[in-house]
């Protein structure tokens, strides 16, 4: 469901929903970083190649990992997710990413299949400091749908 237009679209309007809807403080993220999908190229030459070089095969792809970054609000959604994981339950999510244009519409969907949290950082306290409290959830993503 992507919409094309001429000038690209600012990084600043999106919709992070990670199950539970996308209104309230819990889901207002401050940053998504790392939406992105790697494949791995195998290298292959025949014996009677009169070329010596190899061709490129496409091979395996993975998505890669996913951070969050919202400041902290005294809510342990993330953290009994990721609790979830650790005790060896089945944490898997469907999550979904929506960039905005200027109007509310959706521009650009992306789709993260079987995302689960692996990573979880606290926020840098310091006593002269005048900066937000900011925690960031790592996600482990199993798969990336662009729409």
């Amino acid at each position: 469901m992507a919409t094309e237009r001429d000038r690209p679209y600012s990084a600043f309007r999106y919709l992070v929903d990670l199950g539970g809807g996308t209104d309230g403080a819990k889901a207002g993220f401050q940053e998504v970083t790392g939406l992105g999908v790697e494949i791995t190229m195998q290298e292959y030459r025949a014996g009677n190649e009169r070329l010596n070089a190899p061709i490129k095969i496409p091979g395996l792809y993975k998505a890669t990992d996913i951070s969050l970054k919202r400041g902290v609000l005294g809510a342990l959604d993330l953290t009994e997710w990721l609790n979830q994981v650790r005790r060896g339950e089945n944490a898997r999510r469907n999550i979904t990413i929506e960039l905005q244009g200027e109007d509310g519409q959706t521009a650009m969907t992306w789709k993260l299949k079987n995302a689960q949290p692996m990573k979880y950082t606290g926020p840098s306290l310091n006593g002269k400091g005048t900066d937000v409290a900011i925690e960031e959830l790592g996600l482990a993503v199993e798969d990336i749908e662009f729409e």
